[in-house]
């Protein structure tokens, strides 16, 4: 089966999605072919065409494999939700911090917390947090049916559906602020008249609502922080994923609200990337 696909082929493939001005190019066709040879495909020569096609229309990669590695646990990932990116994986470091557990290290913790993930998408977030903490439970806010089917299926296929408890709406209709010792969230924060400019692959197939903070970026922080503050119990944390360029205002939107014991976490580029605080 596989003897018909030569490396030469794979290198033409690869080529093939350079000029379509994908730089891992290379890497990303043995990626698929390697794909394909996992699902047993009858005919990899036809399938790998038709798929480096797709990725060449800048279909993210995610989407045309299916499933996707996320920290430490591998998700089903499609068009319903958010692509899991490596840009989240500090933030959720950061919440582990708080909790005590090296991020770094195969490490869990017997803590019995309450989790909630506001704008859960494909269940990431929540699902890595769990899957660490086998004594906790969390719940998994999120607006669209869609993107909570998906994290549905990714939390069934962990073993974690008996542990967590999806809410089908708004952080604002939710009212289990209180019950919780960890509120994380990705929000949407990206500038309005950015979005045009994102990557294909960002802008033509996340879901607009996971993308758009409305004029300035931060609609969702200054929404979030506002219920949190009148509804968080005393000394839970709240841990925020941010843009590159938002730690100082989101940081003082916390403050005025009166969180305290700020944290801070950079991403691999040296970008901001996560901000944490207590609430007073």
């Amino acid at each position: 089966m596989t003897s018909r696909f030569t490396d030469a082929d794979l290198h033409a493939a690869g080529q093939r999605l350079i000029q379509a001005g994908i730089e891992n190019g290379l890497q990303e066709a043995r990626w698929i072919y390697e794909h394909l040879v996992e699902q047993g495909s009858p005919n990899v020569r036809r399938d790998v065409s038709d798929l480096i096609e797709r990725r060449c229309q800048r279909e993210p990669l995610q989407h045309i494999l299916g499933r996707w590695a996320f920290f430490d646990i591998e998700l089903k990932t499609d068009a319903r939700a958010l692509i899991p990116r490596s840009d989240t994986e500090p933030v959720i470091a950061l919440a582990f911090r708080r909790l005590g557990i090296n991020p770094l290290a195969k490490q869990t913790s017997d803590a019995a917390i309450r989790v909630a993930d506001l704008g859960t998408g494909s269940g990431a977030i929540l699902a890595t947090l769990l899957s660490r903490l086998p004594q906790s439970s969390g719940v998994a806010i999120e607006a669209s049916n869609r993107a909570l089917d998906l994290a549905r299926e990714n939390f069934e296929a962990l073993g974690l559906s008996p542990r967590i408890e999806p809410f089908c709406g708004s952080w604002t209709d939710w009212r289990g602020w209180a019950d919780c010792d960890l509120i994380i969230s990705n929000p949407p924060y990206i500038r309005r008249d950015v979005l045009a400019t994102l990557a294909p692959e960002v802008r033509d197939f996340d879901p607009i609502g996971a993308l758009d903070g409305g004029v300035d970026g931060l609609d969702a922080y200054r929404e979030i922080i506002t219920l949190a503050a009148a509804h968080m119990k005393s000394g839970a944390d709240l841990v925020f994923e941010i843009g590159f360029d938002q730690k100082t205002s989101v940081s003082a939107l916390l403050v005025d609200a009166g969180f305290e014991n700020l944290e801070h976490m950079q991403d691999l580029g040296g970008q901001d990337r996560g901000i944490a605080a207590t609430k007073s």
